[in-house]
């Protein structure tokens, strides 16, 4: 369980196991620069600051960033940058060491989704890949040479379409860890760039 002091708020995404799983796993080190994309609560961001000073963090729901800065102050960690924006809108020209997002992974009808801003949690588009294609597609314009990219999604979403196409960005990426809930495997998938 967290050794963070972790305020909640009922439009943002709550750390679940999936959030552990990364912040678990990080590969960073100190003096790296990180990027958080999709922060939501901050946790992972939190366990990130124990590794490296030089961590931002973005969010596309407004509630998560300001829940971020007010979970980020109550465990007195000063080290983050909060922006707001999509993707890697707010940090357009730059580049980073490390790239984690637990990304929204699940596959939604219509019907599914949510009116709130919660839905950016949750919402993987009908097949999952929605967010996750966006992402991948932009990933390596924001990462430096041999830096690493930590991402969390679901069996539901294709993790072979995620390994095959960090293959064809000129990545080596594998599965480093996996957990098994009722119909899914949440799995974090490591991409290294060369």
């Amino acid at each position: 369980m967290p050794d963070f002091i972790i305020n909640t708020d009922d439009n943002v995404y709550i750390p679940a196991e999936d959030s552990y799983m990364l912040a678990d796993n990080l590969q960073i080190k100190k003096g790296q620069s990180v990027l958080e994309i999709g922060t939501g609560s901050g946790i992972v961001a939190m366990y990130a600051s124990r590794l490296t000073d030089n961590i931002t963090v973005t969010d596309i729901n407004f509630d998560a960033c300001e829940l971020a800065r007010k979970n980020f102050e109550a465990n007195d960690i000063e080290n983050i940058e909060i922006l707001f924006g999509n993707l890697f809108e707010p940090v357009e020209n730059r580049k980073f060491d490390v790239i984690l997002f637990n990304t929204p992974y699940l596959p939604t009808e219509d019907g599914e989704v949510l009116e709130d801003t919660i839905n950016y949690a949750f919402d993987g588009g009908l097949n999952g890949r929605k967010v996750i294609d966006l992402f991948l597609n932009e990933v390596g314009n924001h990462l430096n040479d041999r830096g690493i990219v930590q991402m969390i999604q679901s069996s539901l979403s294709g993790n072979e379409e995620t390994l095959e196409k960090f293959d064809n960005l000129g990545f080596i990426a594998e599965i480093a860890a996996t957990e098994h809930f009722f119909f899914e495997d949440i799995t974090l998938i490591n991409a290294y760039k060369i």
